[in-house]
């Protein structure tokens, strides 16, 4: 006998909000979504670790003297389970951001995948996630 699944209210709440939002009526749909949604979750938790190594959150003005700058972004296309995601990365001048949720020359992403999903299930936010991607 098959294992029932039960979907909270707050669960089924998000995924009618993507329907709609989304206009998802096929497959296909759902899986150029979720490629967005990977994308963009991907994206912020990068820009978030540059916030971090640089010391100031972006368009933050401080008196102190700031040693390391943004230097725009590069692009990356990664390989994903549904299919290829498109990123932009953040630089920095010094050219010493290191990045750990998608490393310098890493291409494939199909790993960590599973990791944001089960971030997302647990409701974390981006910066949590952060802090939670830290025990990889």
């Amino acid at each position: 006998m098959a294992r029932k699944r039960i979907i909270t209210p707050e669960k089924k709440e998000l995924i009618n909000k993507l329907i709609s939002e989304y206009n998802i009526t096929s497959a296909k749909d759902l899986q150029e979504v979720l490629k967005d949604l990977l994308g963009d979750t991907i994206q912020n938790m990068l820009e978030a670790e540059l916030d971090e190594h640089l010391g100031y959150e972006k368009y933050e003005t401080t008196e102190e003297t700031k040693t390391n700058y943004r230097n725009g972004h590069t692009s990356k296309i990664l390989k994903s389970s549904v299919g290829p995601v498109e990123i932009d990365v953040p630089r920095d001048r010094n050219g010493e951001f290191e990045p750990k949720v998608v490393p310098k020359y890493k291409r494939d992403i199909s790993d960590i995948e599973n990791k944001i999903i089960a971030m997302y299930a647990r409701g974390m936010s981006i910066i949590t996630g952060l802090k939670y991607q830290q025990r990889w």
